[in-house]
This record gives C-alpha cells, structure tokens and sequence, in this order.
C-alpha cells in the first residue's frame, strides 16, 4: 500500500513539473514574439509627427525605427492582472465593473439554468431508462432537439420571454438538459440485472429500489452527464452575454473589445479557462466520490 502511494506522489510531480515546464515554454515563446523590432531610421515630415502625435504615438520612438509588438507583452499582462485582482469588486457603471462582479453575474446565470436542468433531466432520465416504451417514444424528440446550437434558440428566447436575463439562462438550461437526459436514462438502463433481481425477490419496493439500488448503480454516469452539461452551459454562457450584453463575463469581453483593450481581453479569456477548470475540478472530485474504482 505504501509502495502504490508513493508511486502516485512520484507520478504527480513528474505530471506537475512537466506542466510548468510546459507553461515555462510557452510564455518564453510569448516573450520572444513581443519584443520590438528595430528598422533603420527615418526622417518624419512635420506632418507625419502631427498624425503620430494624434494617434497618441511617440514620434521620436517612429523615427528611431524601434516598434513595439501590437500583442501585450508579459509585464503588460501582469500590470493588467494585479490591476484587476487587485480590486474585482469595483462597480462604477453599467459599463465599469470589476472582474469579480461579472463572473458573480455569469456564475449565478450557469447556476441557475443549470439547477433547472438537472431538476428536469434527471427524474425524466430516470423514467426513460426504466421504461423501454417511453425511451422509444421520446427518442425521436431527444435526438431532433439535441444538435441544434443554444445559441440558435436566443432570437427564440428574446422574443417570447423579451428579457435578456432570462433569455441567457433558459440557453443554459436548453444546453444543458442533453448530456444529462442522456447519461442519467443510459445509467438507469445499464444497472446491472442482478441486482434488481435480487431487490425483487427481496420484495423491495419501488422506491426504495430506485434510491438505494438503481440511484447508487448509476452515480457516475449521471455525474459524468452533469460534469459535461456544466462545462457546456460555461461555455455557452460567455457567446450569450456577447450577443444580449449587460453583464457578465462574456459582456466584459465583447466591452474590451470595442475599446480595444486587447489585454483585457486576454485577461477575460484566462479568467474564463481558470473558471472553468475549477468547475469541472469540483464535478470530478464529486464524481470520485460516488465510482467504486479506485
């Protein structure tokens, strides 16, 4: 036993250096592409300092020939990080709010569409997987709607609910909904025969068959549904608050963008992967919980 948990310490430093090393790679490829570029010198005409001097350039660094990368270099990055960590809470507008406000408003729309879904998809998944004849009837509903992109349903939602709030969590709960549906009646229908076999000559009633047998049996498949439906309604979430605007974090991107803060941007962007690694974490600790294989 102590051999099998050494070796596991031993493989996840190996996997953790690899990783920084990894990332030690990639932001060195990132600081090599911003470094300036030097050309021969020019003269500038009264008139090209004028135009540079409107356009918020420096002049004598266009004629040395020195120019700066368009993409922020890393210290940028990092003035643009501690900036916005520094104070994430920050609400001067509707316009101007900090970092942690927007996630705040994208997290409780996830949340909440989400929480409808896995009230809708579950119980009707469980019925699905025990009953053949209902499977067979609303398959044909299931595989129709499941292709169509949530964001095809937004002019729908805008129209017949003409909130755009509202709109942006009923796109979560429509994408949301499959995966679940899905794996929680694919669970429900693969317990194993034995042990309801077992539950049945025991005499066990429905329900408790349902909780204690079929529920348990089918955990992880259902949590596998519910792990992917998360990572779906995150990423959804984000095209649908560029398309209804507001807030939230999809909003702050699309906000920096037409202010042409590309740094910003970026720094949405890693905030969102960060985000959403830290959701699938939580699933996958959950799911951990509920598999029976080490």
């Amino acid at each position: 036993m102590r051999s099998k948990v050494s070796w596991w310490h031993t493989e996840r430093f190996k996997a953790t250096l690899l990783s920084v090393l990894i990332l030690a790679v990639l932001l060195g490829i990132w600081h090599l592409a911003t470094l300036p570029k030097t050309a021969p010198a020019v003269t500038l005409t009264p008139e090209q300092i004028e135009y540079l001097q409107l356009m918020g350039k420096d002049p004598a660094a266009a004629a040395s020939g020195e120019t700066a990368s368009a993409f922020p270099t890393l210290a940028q990055m990092g003035t643009v990080m501690v900036q916005h960590l520094s104070d994430p809470f920050y609400d001067n507008g509707p316009n101007d709010k900090g970092i942690g406000l927007q996630l705040g408003y994208s997290l409780g729309r996830v949340g909440l569409g989400y929480l409808i879904a896995a009230l809708v998809a579950i119980p009707l998944g469980f019925v699905i997987g025990m009953s053949p004849l209902v499977y067979r009837a609303l398959d044909p509903f299931i595989q129709v709607l499941k292709p169509i992109s949530p964001l095809a349903w937004m002019p729908l939602a805008l129209y017949t609910i003409k909130d755009s709030t509202i709109s942006g969590i009923f796109v979560i709960f429509i994408c949301s909904i499959w995966p679940m549906l899905i794996n929680t009646a694919f669970g429900v229908a693969h317990v194993r025969k034995e042990w309801l076999h077992v539950a049945r000559t025991l005499e066990v009633s429905p329900w408790r068959t349902a909780f204690e047998v079929i529920l348990p049996a089918a955990a992880p498949t259902i949590l596998t549904g519910m792990r992917i439906s998360m990572g779906i309604a995150w990423l959804v979430i984000v095209a649908a608050e560029m398309l209804v605007g507001g807030t939230g974090v999809g909003y702050f991107v699309w906000n920096e963008w037409n202010n042409l803060s590309l740094p910003n941007v970026i720094f949405a962007i890693l905030t969102i992967g960060v985000v959403g690694m830290w959701l699938d974490a939580a699933f996958g600790r959950l799911q951990k919980g509920v598999s029976y294989v080490d």
